[in-house]
């Protein structure tokens, strides 16, 4: 009787065990105007490095460090509904900001090096995870008051959250609250890699300084989902590629003899196909930039 017990104890949790590893999988690469793949562009352009003004003069070995912040503007509801092509509303407003360090070195023959780093700092269940980016540039012409400059930018690394299955939605049996069934929160994973160029044109007025920048984005992105959905483990991964042109137009000053400060609106153009039945539309990015320096002698 009692190697029934066990007998009949080890079908079940076997049986049980079978149940918990039920896995789908379906990858899937998505065209650039799909809503998941707008929704992908639109966050990673939230990320993309710009110059802020043209590349500073730094003598080589010269440092300049300073503080990034970015607003991340609010989603409406309509904007939220990218999940299955449109169909499936997912929790995208997490910050209302992206912040990031920087730290710029002066090179030989004027370039400068640049590197960003955001901190892994989590907001509303969300936490940037390795997510670096770098840069190189130099000023091309100078000529009394105008400067042209160019840079070459990129960035790796992801950002993770509950993103297809907030942890507030988690075991509720209401099927409008919880119409995806999620069961727990989900661990999703967002990979944010591009590399480009950008060529600024800045003016100096004192004590001012405008600039205008015209770059171009080779957004590389892919979402890593894992979500637990009816008794269904979700480790579907979807990945988009597309080449994203973007404006910036600013002004900085300094401050003291080592501060300074910048300011600039970003905007990035992007189209998606909300439906089947609808036609592609415009739905940009603008987001408004601060920035703080300051460079050591």
């Amino acid at each position: 009787m009692g190697a029934r017990s066990i007998f009949l104890s080890t079908l079940l949790l076997a049986c049980a065990g079978a149940r918990a590893q039920t896995v789908i999988q379906n990858n899937e690469r998505l065209a650039p105007d799909r809503p998941e793949a707008w929704a992908m562009n639109y966050f990673a352009a939230t990320t993309f490095m710009t110059g802020f003004g043209e590349t500073p003069a730094l003598a080589p070995g010269q440092w300049q460090v300073g503080v990034e912040l970015g607003h991340i503007p609010h989603l409406s509801e309509e904007q939220q509904k990218v999940g299955f092509n449109g169909f499936k509303s997912e929790d995208l407003n997490r910050s209302p900001v992206l912040g990031r360090i920087r730290v710029m070195a002066g090179l030989p023959a004027g370039w400068v090096a640049e590197l960003g780093y955001t901190p892994p700092v989590s907001i509303n269940n969300t936490r940037p995870r390795d997510l670096v980016a770098v840069a190189i540039g130099r000023r091309v012409i100078e000529r009394e008051r105008y400067t042209l400059s160019a840079r070459l930018l990129g960035q790796h690394g992801s950002v993770s959250g509950d993103i297809t299955c907030p942890g507030e939605l988690a075991g509720i049996s209401d099927s409008e609250r919880n119409p995806a069934g999620c069961q727990a929160a989900s661990d999703d994973s967002a990979q944010l890699n591009y590399y480009g160029f950008e060529l600024t044109s800045s003016l100096d007025h004192a004590p001012w300084r405008w600039h205008a920048s015209l770059g171009l984005i080779r957004t590389e992105l892919e979402v890593q989902v894992d979500a637990l959905t009816f008794d269904v483990r979700d480790r579907s991964r979807l990945t988009t590629q597309d080449v994203v042109p973007y404006l910036a137009i600013g002004a900085n000053r300094d401050l003291a003899r080592h501060w300074h400060w910048g300011a600039e609106i970003l905007y990035v153009p992007l189209t998606v196909q909300r439906n089947a039945e609808s036609s592609r539309e415009s739905d940009p990015l603008t987001s408004f930039r601060l920035q703080l320096n300051y460079r050591f002698d």
